[in-house]
């Protein structure tokens, strides 16, 4: 009974970490982000400073961590003294099945060692189980169905958004007399193959957003453009 108990709170708490992975991904988060913020918040571990804030400064987040917190300490609970009784032969079922069905009764310190090899067996499997790409991609499909109408979705800020792609960023490019994307449309200027996008053009008092790429850059124009940083720096290092 211990074992079964064992594979059944196994198989739970996997599922509720995806369910926990789901719910972070519909608040906002990136989904790499939002499955490892649910195993954190679900086993305890490997929380950063940075990222705890996108959690507790979150008042949906909070509730899906808090959840999440609570159901990994009871499973976790749950689950060693599962293993505890499975490995004591005074408790065990198969110490007691093997006196009535068996002609020769099972040594009991052999006991231990066969539930701790179904333990064993049990959580490969169920790993194998649950890290299967077409296995989680429906179940993930299914979960997000169920929560998507709980009204949990919220735009990304740009402090989430900028943790999570690390080594990008937005930054202002002043278009001047030797620019070489002077009097160039966007297409032209292949920034996109420099790893740039233009989000916006600044022209005089006007703001063009998400411009064209038949918008054409003019003097004293000024660019904000997304992408790698280190490409970006490039550029302007260039133009001097």
């Amino acid at each position: 009974m211990s074992i079964m108990l064992f594979v059944i709170v196994l198989v739970a708490s996997f599922t509720i970490v995806r369910i926990g992975a789901v719910a972070f991904q519909l608040t906002g988060l990136e989904w790499s982000l939002a499955k490892f913020q649910s195993l954190s918040c679900f086993s305890g571990t490997g929380f950063t400073t940075k990222e705890a804030e996108l959690i507790t400064g979150h008042p949906q987040r909070r509730r899906i961590a808090t959840f999440l917190i609570v159901l990994g300490n009871a499973g976790l609970v749950t689950m060693v003294a599962s293993v505890a009784s499975a490995l004591n032969p005074q408790q065990a079922i198969w110490a007691k099945l093997s006196e009535s069905l068996l002609p020769v009764s099972v040594p009991p310190y052999i006991v231990p060692w066969v539930n701790l090899i179904i333990i064993v067996i049990a959580v490969y499997v169920v790993y194998r189980v649950f890290t299967h790409k077409k296995f989680t991609l429906k179940l993930t499909n299914l979960l997000r169905k169920k929560i998507a109408g709980r009204e949990i979705f919220k735009p990304l800020s740009f402090e989430e958004f900028f943790l999570i792609t690390s080594g990008y960023g937005i930054a202002k490019i002043n278009v001047g007399e030797k620019d070489p994307l002077l009097e160039k449309t966007l297409a032209e200027s292949k920034l996109r193959e420099k790893d740039m996008i233009v989000l916006a053009v600044i022209r005089d008092d006007n703001v063009i957003p998400n411009p064209p790429a038949n918008t054409k850059i003019l003097l004293g124009d000024e660019l904000i453009s997304f992408g790698k940083l280190e490409s970006i720096k490039a550029k302007r290092f260039a133009e001097s």
